[in-house]
Order: C-alpha cells, then sequence, then structure tokens
C-alpha cells in the first residue's frame, strides 16, 4: 500500500478538487447564459454584415454595429423585418438612425468625485515646468474616460449589448467604449497616481462583480464578451489598492470572488499537464475561449478570413482559435501562428504562454498574502504551495539557460495526449516582449522568497540589451515585420511597464539605470506624440520616436486608458528634472 501523501500534497490535490468542483459550477452557469436572449445580438450582426455590403470596407468598423442599443420604444421584430429592404448607403444610415440610438450613448458622462485639478502630492519628482504641465493633462484626461452605465441598460438588458456595472467606469477610449479587464490594471495603477482612490475601488468592484455574475472576469462589459477573459490580473489590482489605502475590507469583500477567478484559470478548460525528463508532472495553463462562431465585434473580418477554408469543421477550429487569442490580450501576433504570414494557421490554445502563468502565478501568491491578513491560514498555505508549484513549472517548462528567456511552450497539435512530455524542441525560441515578463516578479516579492535573484536578473537583462527588441523609443513586442498589431515595430504601455518594473527592483545597478532609459524613451515617444497629434495613443512605433503604431485590424486608436496610467506610473517612479529635455532628440 501506498503510503499517504503528506500534508502539503493534501492541500494541493485539495485546492485542485475545489477548483474544478468550482469551474464546474460556472460553466453550466455560462452556458446558461449563452442559451437566453441573444436576438438582439443575432439581429445586430446582420446588420453589421448588410452595412459592410452597402457601405463598403472603406473605413468600416464592425465593432461599432454591435455596440448599438435599440432606440427606447423600437420593435426587434420591425427592425429585423426593415432590414431586408435596405439596399442602398443612405437606405443603411436612415435605418440606423430609426432603429437604434448612437454607439456609446448607452453610457453616459460621470465626473469623477475625487477629481481634482493638482491633486496633493501629485508627482513630487516632476520639477520641470513643460513636464508638469503635459502630466496634467494627462492626468485630466481621466475626466474625459469616466463613464457610468445608464439605467436603461439594467433595466432592458435585451436593448443592450453593454452590460451594466455598479460602479463608475474608465474607458480605453475612441471604439473601446466599455471597461476592458486588462487594460483596468494600468488605468488602475494611473488614477493610483492621480490619488483617485474612490474612481480606482470602483473599477475593481466592477470586476469584481463580472466574477460573481459569470464566474470570470470578462475580456469586457459587453454580452458578446461572456465567451472569453483577458490577462488576469484582478488580484494585482486589489493588492495595488490595498498597499495604497490599507483597506482590508476591500481584501475581504473581494477575496471569494478571487478565490473564484483562480478556479476558472486552473480548471481543465485551461489547465495543461507536462512531465518532465524526470518523471515529475508540472501543472501549467493556456488561453481558451468558449466559442467557436465569428467574434460578433469582428464578425465579417472573421467570417472574410474563414472563408479561405473548405469545411465547417475548420472554420469553426479557425474561430475557437481567433476568439482564444483575443483572449490572450494579444490579438494578433505571429506569437500565435504557425505560419506568421497567414492568420488561419493560429494555434494560440496550443501554446503554454510566459506571460499568462506569471501573472497566475502573481495571483497565487496575492491570495496567499490576502489570506494572511484576514485570517484565513489554510487557505493561505493552499495558495503559497500552490505559486511555489506554478515557480517550479515556470523554471522547468518555459525557462531556457541558453537563451537566458522564458520561453512559450508549444503542444503538439494532433490530439490531447492528457499529460505531455517535455521535449526541448518544443519552446519557442523567437523574441518577444512577453519572453520578458517574469523579470515584472521582481517588483512583487510579497514577503516571500524572490521568483528571482540578482544573478538571474542580470543574464536576462543582458540577453534582453541583445535581443534585437530594444530601440529608440521603447521596446518592441516582437522583432517580426507581419503587419500585425502585436508585432514589430509596435511596442505597447503594459508590456513597457511590465519590464521596467522588474529591472528597476532586479537589485542590479545597471539594471535601474536600464530600466530608466528605457522608460525615459517612453516618455518622449507618448510627449512627442501627444504634442503633434493632442492625442494619448493606444500603442507606439518604436523605430520612431513620436509616431503613434499601427497594423492591424482596426485603426490605431486614441484616449488611452493604459497609456496614460503608464506615463504617470513612469513619471511618479523616475520622475522629471528641470534639465531633462522632454521632447524626441534630434
Amino acid at each position: 500500500m501506498a503510503p499517504p501523501p503528506p500534508p502539503r500534497q493534501l492541500l494541493l490535490h485539495l485546492l485542485l478538487f475545489l477548483s474544478l468542483l468550482r469551474a464546474a459550477r460556472m460553466m453550466g452557469s455560462v452556458a446558461a447564459a449563452s442559451e437566453g436572449d441573444r436576438a438582439l445580438l443575432t439581429l445586430l450582426q446582420r446588420v453589421q454584415s448588410e452595412a459592410l455590403r452597402a457601405l463598403g470596407p472603406h473605413d468600416f468598423d464592425p465593432k461599432f454595429y454591435v455596440d448599438l442599443p435599440l432606440v427606447p420604444g423600437a420593435d426587434r421584430a420591425a427592425a429585423e423585418a426593415a432590414l431586408s429592404s435596405v439596399g442602398t448607403r443612405e437606405e443603411m444610415e436612415a435605418y440606423v438612425a430609426r432603429y437604434f440610438d448612437p454607439a456609446g450613448s448607452d453610457l453616459l458622462a460621470a465626473d469623477p468625485p475625487d477629481f481634482q485639478a493638482e491633486p496633493r502630492g501629485f508627482l513630487p519628482r516632476v520639477g520641470a515646468g513643460e513636464a508638469r504641465a503635459w502630466a496634467l493633462e494627462v492626468h485630466a484626461l481621466w475626466k474625459d474616460l469616466a463613464r457610468r452605465v445608464a439605467p436603461a441598460v439594467a433595466a432592458r438588458p435585451d436593448r443592450h449589448t453593454l452590460l451594466p456595472l455598479p460602479g463608475r467606469v474608465v474607458v480605453p477610449g475612441s471604439r473601446f467604449r466599455e471597461v476592458y479587464y486588462w487594460d483596468s490594471y494600468w488605468v488602475v495603477r494611473g488614477l493610483l497616481v492621480s490619488k483617485m482612490y474612490d474612481t480606482a475601488k470602483d473599477i475593481v468592484l466592477n470586476l469584481v462583480y463580472l466574477v460573481e455574475e459569470y464566474g470570470f472576469v470578462l475580456n469586457g462589459a459587453r454580452s458578446y464578451y461572456t465567451n472569453r477573459s483577458q490577462p488576469p490580473l484582478l488580484s494585482s489590482m486589489v493588492l495595488e489598492l490595498y498597499t495604497a489605502t490599507g483597506d482590508l475590507d476591500l481584501l475581504r469583500r473581494t477575496f471569494p470572488s478571487l478565490l473564484k477567478e483562480h478556479s476558472f484559470w486552473v480548471s481543465e478548460l485551461h489547465n495543461v499537464a507536462i512531465m518532465d525528463n524526470d518523471g515529475c508532472v508540472h501543472n501549467l495553463s493556456r488561453y481558451q475561449a468558449m466559442w467557436n462562431k465569428p467574434r460578433p465585434e469582428s464578425a465579417t473580418i472573421d467570417e472574410e478570413l474563414a472563408s479561405k477554408l473548405n469545411s465547417t469543421a475548420a472554420k469553426e477550429k479557425l474561430y475557437h482559435q481567433i476568439a482564444s487569442t483575443a483572449e490572450t490580450g494579444w490579438d494578433f501576433s505571429s506569437r500565435w501562428m504557425r505560419n506568421p504570414t497567414d492568420m488561419t494557421t493560429l494555434v494560440t490554445t496550443f501554446i503554454i504562454p510566459v506571460d499568462l502563468n506569471t501573472f497566475i502565478f502573481k495571483m497565487e501568491r496575492d491570495i496567499a498574502v490576502f489570506a494572511e491578513l484576514i485570517g484565513e491560514k489554510a487557505t493561505a498555505e493552499v495558495f503559497s504551495q500552490a505559486s511555489k508549484a506554478r515557480h517550479t513549472a515556470i523554471e522547468t517548462i518555459l525557462w531556457n539557460s541558453e537563451m537566458e528567456q522564458w520561453l512559450d511552450y508549444w503542444l503538439p497539435i494532433d490530439g490531447n495526449q492528457g499529460v505531455y512530455k517535455w521535449e526541448p524542441k518544443s519552446q519557442n525560441r523567437n523574441i518577444f516582449a512577453s519572453n520578458f515578463v517574469p523579470l515584472w516578479l521582481n517588483a512583487h516579492n510579497s514577503g516571500s522568497v524572490p521568483f528571482l535573484d540578482e544573478a538571474k536578473s542580470v543574464g536576462v537583462m543582458r540577453s534582453l540589451h541583445t535581443s534585437g527588441l530594444v530601440y529608440p523609443a521603447g521596446i518592441a513586442t516582437s522583432v517580426s515585420k507581419t503587419g500585425q498589431q502585436w508585432d514589430f515595430p509596435n511596442g505597447w504601455a503594459p508590456l513597457q511597464h511590465l519590464i521596467v518594473e522588474g529591472l528597476l527592483n532586479s537589485g542590479s545597478t545597471e539594471a535601474k539605470k536600464f530600466a530608466e532609459d528605457i522608460a525615459t524613451s517612453w516618455v518622449r515617444t507618448n510627449y512627442t506624440a501627444y504634442k503633434s497629434t493632442g492625442a494619448m495613443h493606444e500603442k507606439y512605433d518604436v523605430e520612431a520616436c513620436g509616431k503613434s503604431g499601427g497594423g492591424g485590424e482596426y485603426k490605431s486608436q486614441t484616449g488611452f486608458g493604459w497609456s496614460n496610467g503608464v506615463l504617470l506610473s513612469f513619471l511618479e517612479e523616475f520622475g522629471w528634472s528641470q534639465d531633462k529635455e522632454i521632447v524626441c532628440p534630434s
């Protein structure tokens, strides 16, 4: 008879059992929701398709049409019937005006009550007048991006794709008229710099509300996003807010939802087991949307792509991969494709991503810390052990000592093997900024053993130096120029921030200098672009200081929530002296 497992293993077995139980319940509730009233969304997708036919592809944004709320008093059945007689551009424009309110009109402007034009203690290390004046303008953008969901959304949900939320929201900007999940982490970071603690708390509680309603945080607060999530950073938002305010009641209020979200990410849907060369089995997570149809917000784009395929089964597989790639937040990138020039070769669900497992590791460590703070000692032990197991898995399966980077791991696509056997050739040796995201854990030790020691951090930093990702205006997302927006030459604020924070807290003087150099370049490109366009941008071209990014399936957007948050965070961390030039170097 085999001896009973030791207490630590028992705790991990219990955690896995509870996670699977919660996940089963969650999947049932998601399925029930998907079987509910989808009539409006079905109509709006028809409108989207007919609008493309009537208006043509030039400047056509399919998302606009699925964001339209029905006009109060308008009959959906009558709108469906009338659509069949729409043919010309003029008829389509008249049809939309008759039956629908403008996209975004069900979100109302809402001045945040905790906004002050210049908060006490705002950016004390920014001494340069030009830099400070600009920072105050970016700070003021929170007012422009603040919204509240109109009461009509909760009263008549069948007339809106927008979902009701209990608190004020901050949207990213432009076509992104609703709350988004991972964007919100950097919005919260920026709001904390702006001393807007109540607004930051509202954002966190809105995401908690989504967990309570759906079992996980949705990609965004729309009915068409209920099939997928986004990079999981809710525990990180809670930690940042608790660190700034000491609000222990917030930890108690959010704790059950954090456990539920963790269950989602370690459930059978996302979990992958891999046996290493010593026979040890490790559990890591992958992205996997609960969807195999065109994304409603991009249905015309997805259908055109799938038209290259011959069978219904092949199209459904592609739609599943597209939605799963949207869950990554990196939509789209050569990172997820077997052939970087062909979107139909997406294999996202067969990839174990470095950054996703970094975020889940941090979630597990955060939950352990929160459990200690609120007196849940047994739960703290369970999650402490879970985080250690994931740490070991990341280092065993994803770390590449030759390259001194963490690499995504590609699973075979010829069927589920149950427990996969680790193969060194399955590590993706292509260079992406995500290969360096675990550096971020340097900034978040939570009082426990550091994820990285100083020597390893220095090695990773030197690998980043020679990676081909570092450019005059920031860190590129990849080294491949494919036309996809999460590839070269685009740089994105979240990736700059994750890597800079990790370098800054690595313990090395050289790494701290490197971190400040990257942040300085990023601030300058943001500033120069702002001065020439009057806007903060969603992404930037790292080859040319002051140039916004491009590529992808929609126009580059302005606003912009996470760019504002990262900019303010960098200015708070590094300051800006009076003698330091803020414009791009000539």
